[in-house]
């Protein structure tokens, strides 16, 4: 069993591994390792279209991340107070919505988004002083910010509600029983309580974002995240610049993710304390 999981583990990491050693390739081909280099770290840096596909990214899945925060965390408290039949159900279309490949829930957004925007800007048309001069919605950072947000939201929801689950509610009947607003209770009680688990949800919501191809690919429009940027300069062909710049997308990724991590455990531990 034990060199079954080993072999597991080696069939996912080897790869990865093998991406990370020819980033640093003196050499111009992407499968033969000649000497060691940090040039195309620097070459990717300085690619104006590697930068702006960056920058979009990291505006997505900063906003993406904040909207699923916000809107997860909201749930998550609602969600305290069903039980029952209506819980079940909840609670099923939360794990439905992880679960659904991400293909499926992009050709799902596109489809509502495009429905949306063909109902919507006639009737901005409609409503505006100069009918040639209405705003219109379109398929673009907007659209990338509501997809990953409304499927990162999910994440959130489960991991909040799971610290808020194991929350000492004692604290929270003593802060009532002392004359305090729900507010007062929520900001001084509540909040600090959950907070590990709603900024581990925020990092793992950006990661998820940051890194995601397939549903970006369905709704980012004339929009170019990184990961798009990767999938279209693979298909000309590997260079070790494109392995630099999946070294450096896994390496933020990682970090992210032990950050994340690191904060539920610190935050359970205060909670068992």
């Amino acid at each position: 069993m034990r060199l079954y999981a080993l072999a597991v583990y080696l069939f996912l990491y080897v790869p990865i591994g093998v991406i990370a050693v020819f980033s640093f390739n003196a050499g111009r081909h992407a499968a033969q390792l000649q000497g060691f280099s940090t040039q195309w770290y620097g070459k990717a840096l300085s690619n104006p279209f590697v930068m702006e596909a960056l920058q979009t990214s990291a505006i997505v899945a900063g906003a993406s991340a904040a909207l699923a925060t916000i809107a997860g965390t909201l749930a998550a408290l609602a969600l305290q107070g069903v039980g029952g039949k209506p819980r079940a159900i909840f609670d099923a279309l939360l794990y439905i919505a992880v679960m659904v490949p991400g293909i499926v829930i992009g050709i799902a957004t596109l489809i509502a988004l495009v429905t949306l925007f063909d109902w919507v800007n006639p009737v901005l048309a409609a409503l505006w002083p100069l009918a040639d001069q209405a705003p219109q919605l379109h398929l673009g950072k907007g659209s990338l910010i509501a997809a990953h947000g409304l499927f990162a939201m999910a994440l959130v929801v489960i991991i909040v509600r799971a610290r808020v689950a194991g929350m000492d509610r004692s604290l929270v009947e003593a802060s009532a029983d002392l004359g305090a607003t729900p507010w007062d209770t929520f900001r001084q009680v509540t909040l600090p309580q959950i907070f590990p688990a709603i900024l581990a949800g925020f990092l793992l919501s950006f990661t998820f974002s940051f890194d995601d191809f397939i549903i970006a690919f369905f709704v980012a429009g004339s929009e170019t995240t990184l990961p798009i940027y990767v999938f279209s300069s693979i298909r000309r062909g590997v260079t070790p610049e494109i392995n630099a710049i999946g070294t450096m997308v896994l390496a933020v990724s990682l970090v992210t993710l032990v950050v994340a991590q690191s904060i539920l455990q610190r935050g359970r531990g205060r909670g068992a304390a």
